[in-house]
């Protein structure tokens, strides 16, 4: 059987050549999600950038611990403490101790140079280290020193934090744009810092914060001592490395299981339809003796030539393709500037030995149907499929649609929230698709039925030519028809589940917004205590002030949870100017011994008492004032400014007095923070804003799975049409002898071909309405206010890309074929 075998891939190549492709591509993409994995499991530790050159940084508590019978549980802090004073007093003893200040500064006039910066004190400057190339310290509170060329000694720079002198340059070290401020002024710009550089023995400042800690000295009990390569921790964002190299994980992996899937899927297709339309021949190896089993074991060992060849040239294809997307992922801003693929091989046995599984289990199901043929089948001449739906297909079909039903309503009914994660929304519509695919036979005959039922009807015989053709062939017909739903279905219900989760947060935001006006501060930036007054100072303007900060809780005596607070200065000035979807309790009854939880919380019984850290790490019990609903998971909670750990005002939500007239209130509200960089917009113009953005990644992840899922479908229609065309010969040429000319015939082939891409987009249509109804179903659940999006667009650009693709494989085969003589051949 592997003579036959052989004899069979030299002979009918054209015919794996659909499926050569597609494992090589498949293993190809796999070999490249390995790599880049591999490559951001090897990541290395980012040096220290600002400190470098600093002996050795010490840096308050910026770490909540919380012990538990599983072990210590950490989170990051939302508001880390400064060092104390006294603490500072015992390492002033040990050497020169200068405190570290941040904080952002913004160019204004568009003019040249970077438009945000950030503000040091200059003392700071040593320990990069910069160096002045050009001009000298600053002196006076308007004097600054800025980092790179864009502005020169002597220049005015205009900035939110007034208009600033250039009196010197330092040459820039790529990880900030820095302005350095006499200490005295950025003392007074940035009142809190929370490290200070020592310049002292490691040894010496260790043995000074421990003899604190012992002494019991308030707050030294969470002061880090950093030092040689943990110095890193004292820069911003330290692990910004490590999400980014998060979010490539997901983007890689969800690549590399869409594309064994949809490998399978192929493979599977096309050995499934080279099968069918070699019944003939196996009645053949039948009659002349050959057993079932041997039979099974040809198909066998022509999936495995297919996969051992296809698999290696993915390696190599891998290999080469590796490093060129790990350069384009640099280039978009998704990976660190350091990230490159290094030298595993992990990732090339593992693609390889998978390419040669998805091409076995593709074939598998195509070898038992092989089996299964008996020596009359030698003698069948009938075009007409009788029998498409076999008793595996009905059980595996069956079978996965009850799965994915079955683990919907589960899903519904135990955490409907996770229905609206992206891992979930990823792979949730894979079972529907390969079930769909598999019953596709059942619903092609009156689906063609009801597409052609005009067309049939019109003048020719054109329109009832192809109908009876496609009904004909429902093998053929499913064929063609799965990889264009596969394409659809993966569009429409992806694209529909992001759409669907924007939508649904912007009408959250927009839902709980009653204010005519928000004012925002720039970002990583809050209002003093001064712009809040000339804020309140705006006639006909009702304030309400909010800070953003955090709690923590530990649920199940194991998980320490961080959600993210917004803390108001009185629940009446909330209440004017916000409304909370809540489920129990009011928001009146909130006061700084209370906290406003939502539903996902594990207690969330409006009057019971929970325990929880404030963003400082403070510990606090508080009552539930109120319990709002889940939502999509950014409703958070609700605490007074008391329990925010000190954190700035960022943002003012304004109500309009009565009589106010709202272009005035505006134009105050703009005068009185433009010192302060704040801006003014519309309370329907910042839910819009605050909502718009799915992030680069999943974007970039999302494209990269439908352009996989894209090129398949490509690979696969144009696989199968080479096929079913070449196997059509005798009745194209039957069609001819009947006087049809070389155009009518294209034109039968081309509305055949257009009416099996429109019953995959159909079918893909109906697995992505399933898919996106259980979406709108845990919504509805978790009470917000949305409906399930089709991306309609997408659909038809996707849907009229795989009908050009389906008609222009099928024409092309067909041209040669109707230009022959009109001789039928027996």
């Amino acid at each position: 059987m592997l003579t036959t075998a052989l004899h069979t891939l030299r002979t009918r190549w054209a015919a794996f050549t659909g499926s050569f492709v597609a494992l090589a591509l498949g293993v190809a993409l796999l070999a490249v999600s390995g790599l880049a994995l591999a490559a951001t499991l090897d990541a290395p530790d980012r040096k220290p950038e600002r400190f470098a050159a600093a002996p050795v940084v010490v840096r308050g508590q910026d770490t909540l611990r919380v012990p538990t019978a599983s072990g210590d549980r950490t989170q990051e802090l939302a508001r880390p403490r400064a060092v104390p004073g006294a603490v500072v007093a015992r390492l002033k003893r040990l050497g020169t101790v200068v405190e570290d200040r941040s904080f952002p500064v913004r160019v204004r006039g568009g003019g040249h140079g970077p438009g945000e910066l950030v503000g040091h004190p200059w003392s700071t400057a040593a320990f990069a280290p910069y160096r002045l190339d050009a001009g000298r310290a600053p002196h006076a509170a308007d004097e600054v020193v800025v980092t790179g060329d864009w502005a020169a000694p002597g220049e005015r720079v205009r900035t939110d934090r007034g208009t600033l002198r250039v009196v010197g340059t330092v040459p820039g070290r790529g990880f900030e744009d820095a302005v350095f401020f006499t200490d005295a002024r950025a003392a007074r710009l940035a009142p809190v810092g929370v490290q200070v550089a020592v310049d002292a023995e490691v040894s010496a400042v260790r043995n000074a914060v421990r003899d604190a800690v012992r002494d019991s000295v308030p707050g030294s009990a969470g002061v880090r001592v950093l030092a040689g390569d943990d110095r890193r921790y004292a820069d911003a964002d330290p692990d910004r490395d490590r999400e980014a190299l998060t979010g490539l994980n997901a983007l890689f992996g969800t690549a590399g299981g869409v594309t064994a899937f949809v490998s399978a899927f192929v493979v599977a297709s096309t050995f499934a339809f080279a099968v069918d339309r070699r019944r003939r021949e196996f009645g053949l190896l039948r009659t002349a003796g050959a057993t079932p089993g041997q039979l099974r074991r040809t198909v066998l060992a022509e999936a495995l030539g297919v996969g051992v060849l296809a698999s290696a040239a993915g390696c190599v294809l891998g290999a080469y393709a590796a490093p060129h997307l790990a350069a384009r992922v640099v280039e978009e801003g998704l990976a660190p500037a350091w990230f490159a693929i290094g030298d595993h091989t992990w990732p090339y046995h593992a693609a390889f030995w998978t390419g040669l599984v998805v091409a076995l289990c593709g074939a598998t199901a195509a070898a038992w149907r092989a089996g299964r043929t008996g020596p009359v089948e030698a003698l069948r001449e009938a075009s007409v499929d009788t029998r498409a739906m076999t008793r595996g297909r009905w059980v595996c079909g069956a079978g996965l649609l009850l799965t994915a039903l079955v683990t919907l309503v589960l899903a519904l009914a135990d955490d409907p929230g996770d229905l609206l994660h992206r891992k979930t929304y990823v792979s949730r519509p894979m079972p529907l698709i390969a079930a769909a695919a598999l019953l596709a036979p059942v619903v092609v005959r009156p689906t063609a039925r009801l597409l052609t039922w005009l067309p049939a009807r019109l003048p020719g015989a054109t329109g009832l030519l192809a109908r009876e053709n496609t009904v004909a062939g429902v093998r053929r017909t499913a064929a063609v028809a799965a990889p264009v739903l596969v394409t659809v279905a993966l569009t429409a219900s992806l694209l529909g589940a992001v759409a669907t989760l924007d939508g649904a947060k912007a009408a959250e935001v927009r839902e709980r917004t009653a204010a005519a006006f928000v004012v925002t501060a720039p970002s990583g930036a809050g209002f003093d205590a001064a712009a809040v007054d000339r804020l309140r100072a705006v006639p006909g303007a009702r304030l309400s002030p909010t800070s953003s900060s955090a709690v923590y809780v530990l649920e199940d005596g194991v998980a320490l949870i961080r959600s993210d607070a917004r803390a108001a200065t009185t629940p009446e000035l909330l209440t004017a100017t916000t409304r909370l979807p809540l489920a129990a309790g009011k928001v009146s009854d909130l006061d700084d011994h209370s906290i406003i939880v939502n539903e996902e919380w594990e207690e969330h019984t409006v009057g019971r008492r929970v325990r929880v850290w404030l963003g400082d790490g403070t510990l606090k019990t508080l009552r539930i004032a109120a319990v709002m609903h889940t939502g999509t998971g950014d409703n958070g909670v609700y605490v007074t400014a008391a329990n925010a750990a000190g954190a700035p005002v960022d943002r003012v939500d304004v109500a309009l007095a009565d009589g106010a007239d709202a272009d005035t209130v505006a134009a105050g509200l703009r005068g009185a923070v433009a010192s302060a960089g704040g801006r003014v917009a519309s309370g329907d113009d910042w839910a819009e804003a605050a909502s718009a953005e799915s992030g680069g990644t999943t974007r970039t992840g999302l494209f990269l799975v439908l352009g996989i899922a894209l090129l398949y479908t490509g690979i696969s229609v144009v696989n199968t049409m080479l096929t079913a065309t070449s196997d059509r010969v005798r009745d194209l040429t039957v069609l001819r002898l009947t006087g049809a000319t070389d155009a009518q015939v294209l034109r039968l082939l081309t509305v055949e071909s257009l009416t099996v891409a429109a019953v995959g987009t159909l079918l893909g249509l109906l697995v992505a309405g399933l898919d996106l109804a259980g979406m709108g179903a845990a919504l509805h659940l978790l009470a917000v206010p949305a409906t399930p999006v089709v991306p309609w667009a997408a659909v038809a650009t996707t849907a009229a890309a795989c009908a050009a693709l389906t008609v222009t494989a099928s024409l092309t085969s067909a041209t040669l074929l109707v230009r022959r003589r009109a001789v039928v051949r027996e």
